[in-house]
């Protein structure tokens, strides 16, 4: 007898356990629903967790991530996009908000070249941000940058020509390397952000010199000397109008066809002028050309 209730105690508390974590079960599962469908309920229960703040705080610690145009970036434009955000913080430039154009007009332009060039979405990115960098600091039209690229290179930043030219923008880098100095030596000229600083610093004194886009891109190609460019700058052209269409929002086909321009040999010597030998004009010129 004495055995059976005790038999029968041993069973009667196992079946109280049971209820009592079957029921706790079954609350654990309606609070977490209530947190799941309420937001605010779960952020009350975090409050009252002795944990809360040293999740709260190892949240905000967390840093974002590096933009990709930076990852290839040498160290001068490091210093130069912090100096550039550090001057936001006081101020804008207006002009420069004009010749770049919004957030919204970049990522049209991007997306519309990373379909027409086949070329992968993250690395058109890093690219055109590169371009829009360096377009800030020299105060040139970044299209007018990227029509260049699009038709020396097709944005294949390891392209190099017959007679040397290299990268995104095809510069000269064996005519051109005290450019180089800087950013590496001369075997930064297929670094894409250090092809593009110096391609596009060229191309803005070109330009300057010569007073027109036109002209500046017929010495840009090496027929500065020459009767013709061979089509060189009517292709820039087209495709420069074309950008301007897509950052404006219209609708443009990425299968415009676009006939190669005659191969025009690059001069092996290094005939640029330098900012200072400008005329007063030419400098007038390069700032309407440049849209500044």
């Amino acid at each position: 007898m004495a055995r059976l209730l005790a038999s029968k105690s041993k069973v009667s508390a196992l079946t109280t356990v049971l209820h009592i974590t079957s029921g706790l079960g079954l609350l654990a599962l309606i609070v977490l629903s209530s947190m799941f469908f309420n937001p605010e309920l779960a952020e009350k229960f975090r409050a009252l967790s002795p944990f809360g703040e040293d999740i709260t705080s190892v949240a905000q610690e967390k840093v974002a991530a590096p933009d990709l145009a930076m990852l290839m970036a040498t160290p001068q434009l490091v210093s130069q996009v912090n100096n550039d955000e550090s001057a936001t913080e006081f101020g804008s430039d207006s002009n420069y908000k004009a010749l770049i154009g919004t957030q919204r007009q970049q990522q049209l332009v991007t997306n519309w070249l990373s379909k027409r060039y086949r070329v992968a979405d993250e690395a058109i990115d890093m690219l055109v941000s590169a371009t829009y960098l360096t377009a800030k600091e020299i105060k040139l039209d970044p299209l007018l940058i990227l029509s260049v690229i699009a038709i020396e290179s097709r944005f294949n930043p390891f392209s190099e020509s017959p007679v040397g030219a290299q990268g995104l923008m095809q510069v000269m880098s064996k005519v051109h390397h005290e450019r180089f100095s800087e950013l590496g030596g001369v075997k930064a000229a297929l670094n894409p952000v250090a092809n593009i600083k110096v391609g596009a610093s060229i191309l803005k004194e070109y330009v300057s010199s010569a007073g027109s886009i036109e002209a500046g891109l017929k010495r840009y190609v090496g027929a500065a000397d020459m009767e013709t460019d061979g089509g060189y700058g009517s292709l820039v052209m087209a495709e420069y109008k074309r950008l301007k269409d897509v950052a404006a929002g219209k609708s443009v086909s990425i299968y415009a066809t676009t006939a190669k321009p005659t191969p025009i040999s690059r001069p092996l010597e290094s005939n640029e002028k330098r900012p200072n030998e400008m005329t007063q004009q030419a400098a007038i010129n390069s700032d309407q050309v440049a849209g500044i």
